[in-house]
């Protein structure tokens, strides 16, 4: 699928959404990195660059939002193969 969009613009995207909710939350880095582990440098980093681990971002993520959030994205949808699949789950509606 073509996207104008890049993986490295979700990165600045999530490293500014982390950085306004601890802000908006008051807390400090610091007080994040105490709560979830993860590095001040670390935090520091991914605030101005974007860059950090999948597992450090889910730390930060688990005490700064909702982490079943991020677990939705797991979930597959039934995606109908045929039209006949079409038309049966509209009669279920």
């Amino acid at each position: 699928m073509l996207s104008l969009y890049t993986p490295y613009d979700l990165q600045i995207e999530l490293s500014q959404f982390v950085r306004k909710v601890r802000k908006n939350k008051k807390i400090s880095i610091k007080s994040l990195s105490q709560k979830s582990g993860v590095p001040n440098s670390t935090i520091r980093k991914f605030e101005s660059t974007g860059e950090i681990s999948l597992r450090q971002f889910l730390m930060l993520y688990t005490e700064l939002g909702d982490l079943s959030k991020m677990k939705m994205l797991t979930q597959m949808e039934d995606i109908p193969k045929s039209i006949d699949e079409v038309l049966a789950a509209n009669i279920k509606l």
